[in-house]
């Protein structure tokens, strides 16, 4: 298959246009999406779109139950499905929850969100990848700037910009507490970057990501091109839709007040994945998923 969105092959990064829709619904069917046509058009511009109180106070109450029963089990157990910060044993992220885990694969099967996802994307989705993430107080590491479909596409053979990420807040989001932070409008240039992956780069990449890290100046470029960077603050409850290539980060928690979120990638069944078009191994099930893909419908 070619390779539509080169990267990690060149000595000097290049960012390159993107070659597919963001919106992969005929946008003259807006008056059948689940959301509005402002929120369409929002998502379109700027490759993201932030839902406030998308799920009820009870809802949320029993997801953030959920996320610390299931950090307390995995505490002193020793599973490659179990990230842990790079200078602690503190668990970072659990992978794969959506099919390890009956409640959250009650989440991920959500109507209202399948509803979104399946008109964003214009077709049946499969979950590509699913984890919590969890950045406690005073010491929650960052997550450097990255576009996760450069990731993907890389190392797992996603072929094209047709997935959307979907990450619920299960603690409130401020300014000053490591929140997600996106760069408006980048989901429009893909940037190919330097570094030949190393072999089982996940295990990792999965604690710092070293490779596949845009550089400084294509960082600025997008920036100033997209007018800054947006924080999505608010409260528990809301949900954050992002676009696969759409750059994004976070800083370290260095304040009392944890960041925690369920985070969920929809991708779809007419992209699924092929040969890692970095000539790799394929990375694991857990972090890919591949094979007996649940699909689901709006």
């Amino acid at each position: 298959m070619e390779d539509l969105y080169p990267s990690r092959k060149n000595s000097q990064p290049e960012i390159l246009e993107r070659k597919d829709p963001v919106i992969h619904t005929d946008r003259s069917k807006d008056n059948q999406a689940p959301i509005s046509t402002e929120q369409l058009d929002s998502y379109e511009k700027n490759g993201f779109l932030q839902i406030k109180n998308f799920f009820s106070e009870e809802e949320v109450s029993d997801m953030q139950k959920a996320i610390f029963e299931l950090q307390d089990s995995k505490m002193d157990v020793d599973s490659k499905k179990v990230i842990r910060e790079p200078e602690s044993d503190d668990i970072r992220s659990i992978f794969h929850v959506h099919k390890d885990d009956a409640y959250f694969k009650k989440v991920a099967n959500d109507q209202r969100i399948l509803d979104i996802v399946n008109h964003l994307l214009g077709s049946d989705v499969y979950i590509h990848q699913s984890r919590i993430n969890y950045k406690p107080g005073f010491k929650g590491k960052e997550f450097d700037w990255h576009s996760d479909f450069e990731t993907w596409h890389v190392e797992d053979g996603m072929p094209r910009m047709r997935a959307v990420s979907v990450s619920i807040a299960l603690s409130d989001n401020y300014t000053f507490n490591g929140p997600l932070m996106l760069i408006p409008g980048s989901q429009n240039y893909y940037v190919s970057c330097v570094g030949e992956t190393p072999e089982d780069n996940y295990k990792d990449s999965l604690k710092k990501q070293k490779v596949g890290v845009p550089d400084e100046e294509s960082l600025r470029w997008l920036a100033e091109k997209g007018g800054g960077i947006s924080v999505p603050t608010g409260k528990a409850g809301s949900i954050t839709l992002f676009e696969s290539n759409t750059m994004h980060g976070s800083t370290s928690n260095m304040t009392p007040y944890p960041r925690n979120n369920l985070f969920m990638v929809y991708n779809s069944v007419e992209n699924r994945l092929v040969e890692p078009f970095s000539g790799g191994n394929a990375r694991p099930e857990y972090i890919a998923v591949r094979e007996k893909q649940a699909i689901y419908s709006g």
